[in-house]
């Protein structure tokens, strides 16, 4: 792993993330292993998303709480959801956990499935597990309990009913987008189903396709976060300091 790349690489999905206004200032986390085994991970300490820098990163051992120490460490839910994802779920290199308006709303519906309705949200068919059962802020035992919902190693999105949405990946490039494409789908679905009319759900078949077809494109997260990257590069944001 190129270490300082990774640290710019995430500190420019800060950025980003509050640039889409997916953001709670300073509240939600996203972390990323450093380690072979995963469990030593970069996380966020209370600062703003969009003033965040590659340097403001805190290194967290999730079989070390003391490492949570500090003036400025994370609150206790980064402990409890990010150490939890990677000490539980090896392909877990990346988490990103947001309270986004369109995927929080979603997170707030009976049903909170997010249904292949279009291209976008087609990427998301047969990949993504609605948590049913919030049982409060997500500190150690919550946390835990919302890893396990992750052993499939196909299903990478967690809608995480009355609280919000939760993506893993192996790089920051791959879980970066796909928060930004469900968010996106998730706002078409909830435009659409504020019209009232019937919902032209795509077939099985087509949706299975789809998805893979969107998975096997590899280079495209990189290509997401690179391109959205270029643009605080152009504007000579610090965020890689």
């Amino acid at each position: 792993m190129d270490y300082a790349n990774a640290r710019a690489e995430l500190a420019a999905a800060f950025r980003l993330t509050a640039r889409e206004d997916m953001h709670e200032g300073v509240a939600n986390h996203f972390s990323l292993a450093v380690n072979d085994a995963g469990t030593q991970f970069l996380i966020n300490p209370k600062k703003h998303f969009s003033t965040m820098r590659a340097s403001d990163l805190w290194v967290i051992d999730a079989e070390d709480p003391s490492t949570m120490e500090g003036d400025n460490a994370p609150d206790q839910t980064a402990w409890g959801l990010h150490a939890s994802l990677h000490r539980h779920v090896p392909h877990a290199r990346c988490a990103m956990h947001v309270h986004s308006t369109y995927a929080t709303v979603l997170a707030s519906l009976q049903d909170s499935r997010l249904p292949a309705i279009d291209q976008n949200s087609a990427m998301f068919h047969n990949r993504q597990v609605v948590d049913e059962n919030y049982g409060g802020l997500a500190l150690e035992e919550e946390g835990t309990r919302c890893a396990k919902l992750f052993q499939d190693p196909t299903v990478r999105t967690m809608i995480m009913g009355n609280h919000g949405v939760l993506f893993i990946g192996e790089t920051v490039a791959e879980t970066f987008s796909r928060m930004y494409y469900f968010e996106r789908a998730a706002r078409n679905y909830i435009i659409a189903l504020s019209t009232g009319r019937a919902l032209r759900e795509l077939p099985e078949d087509v949706a299975e396709l789809t998805a893979k077809q969107m998975e096997d494109d590899i280079c495209g997260d990189q290509d997401v976060l690179d391109g959205m990257r270029a643009m605080l590069d152009a504007e000579g944001l610090d965020y890689a300091a």
